[in-house]
This record gives structure tokens, C-alpha cells and sequence, in this order.
């Protein structure tokens, strides 16, 4: 049966005290949204409703971005949960098959334990996702006969045994859409908040005579996030989470709890990470490759056998070959660096493609933009760049040619030609005396009139 995805993303959050919308503040430099929309696609949905309310336009983009294929909804008013799915009723209009309900402020949910709900509803026409939970607190109480969800309680509301109770609501639910929508508009706003909650769609399904049953999973894959100390701590369990699974897939991590891990960082067994490495959004490391500490990657591909750094940077567009060197202090964007070739120290190479074992010596710039307009520089293979070589793009390196120590290069360099471009040294007998005695007048002259 299809699916269709439903992700509550209106909130305002105002515990964050933020202009941005609480679904966008990033954990694992990915909005929250990402995480809950990324889970949501190991259903292969073939709809996905985002719904928006506070900051709509940015959720909107943000949601788009993530998946063209979102379609966003608004929820004008905030009238609870039941109120917010209720607007995806007419986007799924004519739609036959299963919705999920999803909060955009809960990022650790498991795709396995959406499949579980899914498998569930082979069996039964409402399945509601609690868990269990050591301190129950004021969550509200799942109370079960058997495999059948009876209610659910509010803690406000539950009787001594009923807060007894440790299996616990998280507010996600899988039911299909006909009778999904039917039960909403049922769904009333009888209480002292005045809202339409999504959770009495279990008490008018069961008067129905409906089978409503429970999914169970871990408390941590329920986690909300509602402050920022939320949000701090949501972003260290990813972290935990996704650098154990780097250790148990064979890459190595000299200091784990140095390494800062982006959403969909890759990086392959036998891969060594010192200390300090901070990966941005993008980046692939391919297996045996050595990432030193320091270094700043996004955006990047690091082949087999590379190193980077000591404080090195990789920006978006950064492509190493296999058996690369980039070393300390050295800035690669938009960049191909072919295999073997060398960029060891202080130098910044920004829209270019380096040929296969070249070097690139120290303090090296290609000087690719304008002020209006970027522009590229080829480099051959077995090229030697001399150091404090400026090269102003557009400008090509032909193979094995090599250019000399403190260059600046503005013509295109033939294959094996030797480039010298330096204004001729003079050394003036005497001046350096003599400038420093001038100089040094000047400045007692300057000190006395401030006095």
C-alpha cells in the first residue's frame, strides 16, 4: 500500500526566543526538519506534506530544498495537532493509502521503527507510537488490554494506577487517510486549551469499534526539542550516535569526542580522524584516507590515500584524487587535485584543476576573481609551482613545465618552459642607513609634538 508522509512543522517555539522557526534550527548542521524528512523517506512515500505556520516561507524553502517533491501546507491559526493534520486533508485529497504523522521537532526517530507502525497496520486500522519510560513524569500514559490501545490518558487526567503507567505517548500515529481525516473532524475542542488534539482520535476510533493498537520504541528516538539546552543536547546524542558508528564500521578516531559529524557525513573503514576535525555538510572520505587534525571540510571528496592538514580547509567543490597531499594552512575550493600531486603549505587554490603529481609550492595563490567574475586556472601534470607564485586566472601550466620562486604569472606557460615573471633586484649601497636615520628623525619629531 502507499504512503504518504505528514510532518507537523508549525510551531513557533518559543522557548528557543528565535526569529528562525524552531523546525529550522540545525542539529548536526541540518535543520531539525531534514532529520525527520530523511527518516521519513526509508517509507519511499508517495506524498509528502510538510505543514507550516510560523516563519512559512522559510519552512517552506527549507523543506523544498530538502525534497523538491514536498508540498507544504499552512496552518494560519495554531488550534493543536489534530487542527495542524487536518490542513493536509486537502492535499491528500483522493489519495488511497497510509499517513504517517511525523513532527518536524523530533529527530531521532528510526526508520525501523516506521516500518514496524507500517507492518502494524496490516493488522489494525489506528497504530499510535509510545514508549517506555523509566521517569514517566507528565507524558501522557498509553493504557493497553493486550495488543489493543484502550486510550490515551493525560497525566492531568490519569488515575493513581494510570500514572503508574510507563509506556507513554509520543503523538506519532499510522492510519489510512480515509479514515484518518473521518476521525479528525470529529475531533473536537472541549478543553481548557481550546485545541483539537490529534491524541482523541484513539477514544472516537475505539467507539467506533476500530482496532487501535501500539508500536514501542526507545524514549530517546522521541525526543523533542523545545529550547535551545534541547538542542544542544539532541546535537550530542547525534553525535555519539553517528561517531559509534564510525568506530564499529572500521574508521578510526584518534579523540571521538573531538570530531564534529555533519547529517550525512560518509567516510569509509580504515580512514584515520585525529583530533579536532570538524565536517560540514557533503563530505565524503573514502576509505585509508588521513584527515589531520584541525581541518575544516564541506562540500568535499577525499579519495583513497589523501591527507589533509594539519589545519587544512576544504570547501564546497574540493576534489582530491588518490594519494593527495594537502597540508597545513592550505584553502582548496572548486578545486580538482589529480593523483599524487602536492599542495603542502600556505597556499590557496580556488577554481582550478591540478594535474597528476604536481607540486604546488608554499604560499602559492590562484588569483581567480576579478572583483566581478570567478575564473579558472589549469595546471598540468608534473608541474612544479615555485613558492609565492601568484597565478592570475584565467591561466593555464603546461605539463612538466615549472615556474620560479615569487612569480606573478599572467601568461599562459608552455609544456617544460621555465616562467619567470620578477621585477629585477637592485640593492642600493648604503640607502638601508640611511633610510632607517630618516625614519627614525621623523618618528622623535612626531613623539615630541604629541608631547
Amino acid at each position: 500500500m502507499s504512503t504518504a508522509l505528514v510532518i507537523l512543522a508549525a510551531g513557533k517555539g518559543t522557548r528557543m526566543n528565535s526569529d528562525l522557526p524552531k523546525v529550522l534550527h540545525p542539529i548536526a548542521q541540518a535543520p531539525m526538519l531534514a532529520h525527520a524528512m530523511r527518516t521519513g523517506a526509508a517509507l519511499e512515500p508517495e506524498r509528502l506534506v510538510v505543514v507550516a505556520g510560523h516563519g512559512a516561507d522559510l519552512v517552506a524553502k527549507a523543506a523544498q530544498q530538502i525534497n523538491d517533491r514536498a508540498e507544504v501546507v499552512l496552518q494560519e491559526d495554531q488550534l493543536g495537532t489534530a487542527h495542524a493534520v487536518d490542513m493536509a486533508r486537502e492535499a491528500l485529497a483522493g489519495f488511497d493509502g497510509d499517513v504517517v504523522v511525523l513532527y518536524g521537532d523530533t529527530p531521532f526517530l528510526q526508520p525501523d521503527t516506521l516500518e514496524r507502525m507500517i507492518a502494524a497496520r496490516k493488522t489494525h486500522d489506528l497504530v499510535i507510537l509510545g514508549f517506555e519510560a523509566p521517569d514517566p513524569a507528565r507524558y501522557g500514559r498509553l493504557v493497553m488490554d493486550g495488543d489493543t490501545l484502550e486510550k490515551i490518558v493525560e497525566f492531568k487526567d490519569a488515575s493513581d494506577a494510570e500514572r503508574a503507567i510507563t509506556f507513554c505517548n509520543s503523538g506519532l500515529m499510522a492510519c489510512d487517510a480515509k479514515t484518518l481525516f473521518d476521525l479528525i473532524a470529529q475531533v473536537g475542542n472541549q478543553n481548557a486549551s481550546e485545541e483539537y488534539y490529534l491524541t482523541d482520535v484513539v477514544e472516537l476510533a475505539r467507539a467506533r469499534d476500530l482496532s487501535v493498537t501500539a508500536v514501542s520504541c526507545d524514549e530517546d528516538q522521541t525526543m523533542g526539542v523545545n529550547s535551545r539546552a534541547d538542542l544542544v543536547n539532541a546535537d550530542a546524542v547525534f553525535q555519539a550516535r553517528a561517531r559509534a558508528e564510525l568506530l564499529e564500521d572500521g574508521v578510526t578516531l584518534m579523540a571521538p569526542d573531538t570530531v564534529y559529524l555533519a547529517i550525512d557525513t560518509v567516510i569509509g573503514r580504515d580512514a584515520v580522524i585525529e583530533p579536532n576535525v570538524v565536517f560540514g555538510p557533503d563530505v565524503t572520505v573514502e576509505s585509508g584516507a588521513t584527515i589531520r587534525a584541525f581541518s575544516h571540510l564541506e562540500g568535499c571528496h577525499v579519495s583513497r590515500g589523501a591527507v589533509v592538514g594539519p589545519y587544512a580547509r576544504l570547501r564546497p567543490g574540493a576534489e582530491l584524487a588518490e594519494h593527495t597531499r594537502v597540508g597545513n594552512f592550505v584553502e582548496i575550493k572548486n578545486a580538482v587535485i589529480s593523483e599524487g600531486a602536492k599542495v603542502n603549505h600556505l597556499s590557496y587554490i580556488g577554481d582550478a584543476t591540478v594535474g597528476t603529481n604536481t607540486n604546488i609550492g608554499a604560499g602559492t595563490i590562484t588569483c581567480n576573481y576579478d572583483g566581478v567574475m570567478k575564473h579558472q586556472t589549469t595546471i598540468g601534470a608534473r608541474v612544479f609551482i615555485g613558492s609565492n607564485t601568484m597565478l592570475v586566472a584565467p591561466v593555464s601550466i603546461g605539463n612538466d613545465a615549472m615556474t620560479a620562486t615569487g612569480s606573478v604569472i599572467t601568461r599562459d606557460v608552455e609544456p617544460e618552459a621555465l616562467a619567470l615573471a620578477r621585477t629585477p633586484q637592485e640593492n642600493k649601497l648604503g640607502r638601508a642607513r640611511k633610510l632607517f636615520d630618516l625614519l627614525k628623525a621623523k618618528k622623535a619629531r612626531r613623539n615630541k609634538e604629541a608631547e
